[in-house]
């Protein structure tokens, strides 16, 4: 499997709407909306106790393939969110 399919299967097992789980050995709260014609994936999380956030957009586009849009974060620090981050069972 390769990095891109990596995240995007890890993102996958986030579920819509808003869920806590932990990342890093801390509590996150996480809430991910994706668009109805699925095109583009939108998360923002915070930690629970701290101040750390992470968000952005995924554009998942035929043409020209996903393009990764963080927001005033690196790239590497959403997608070891992603691929860190466990939401609580339901």
């Amino acid at each position: 499997m390769n990095p891109a399919d990596d995240f995007t299967g890890a993102l996958a097992l986030i579920p819509e709407g808003y869920s806590e789980g932990s990342f890093e050995a801390g509590r996150w709260g996480a809430t991910v909306k994706r668009s109805p014609d699925g095109k583009r994936i939108w998360l923002y999380a915070e930690d629970l106790s701290g101040t750390d956030i992470v968000s952005f957009n995924l554009y998942l586009l035929e043409a020209s393939g996903s393009t990764l849009k963080p927001c005033e974060m690196s790239s590497a620090k959403v997608i070891a969110f992603v691929l860190g981050y466990r939401p609580d069972p339901h």
